[in-house]
């Protein structure tokens, strides 16, 4: 069963000390849907642009989010295999990101994980600025994995 929401706010903002530094917020965590943000503010670079390490920390965090309110914790844990992000243009102010998984999809990696002790698959998201410009493009090679 997933964790209630509350505690998988928690521990999406505060579980990872890098994480709660950067202030990175929780705004929606639901079954197969999790919208994160990450402030500007605290996180720029030498030329007032979001820092790297800020944008990649915003594109990875999201599939743990979806984890914990997606699959059943007792059973299952994810791991990330590999990611990769494109930047688009300078994150000039607070950035956002949303992730989904449908609940077809959910289900096909739980019996998936459950039969052969793992299950693969990939999150393609876009981080985008107050306007909605995409400021980066990432794609996240993850496995959910029977405990």
């Amino acid at each position: 069963m997933p964790l209630p929401v509350e505690i998988a706010r928690q521990l999406t903002e505060e579980q990872i000390a890098f994480v709660k530094r950067s202030g990175l917020k929780a705004e929606v965590l639901e079954p197969g849907f999790v919208r994160l943000y990450m402030p500007l503010h605290g996180n720029q670079n030498h030329i007032g642009s979001m820092y790297a390490g800020a944008l990649f920390t915003l594109a990875e965090i999201p599939g743990g989010a979806l984890f914990l309110t997606s699959f059943d914790a007792q059973r299952f844990y994810p791991i990330i295999r590999e990611m990769n992000l494109r930047f688009r243009r300078p994150a000039m102010g607070d950035i956002q990101v949303e992730a989904r998984l449908s609940t077809e999809e959910i289900a096909r990696l739980e019996e998936q994980a459950s039969q052969q002790g793992k299950a693969e698959y990939v999150l393609e998201l876009q981080l985008t600025d107050g306007s909605g410009e995409v400021v980066a493009e990432s794609r996240g090679h993850y496995q959910l994995r029977l405990r």
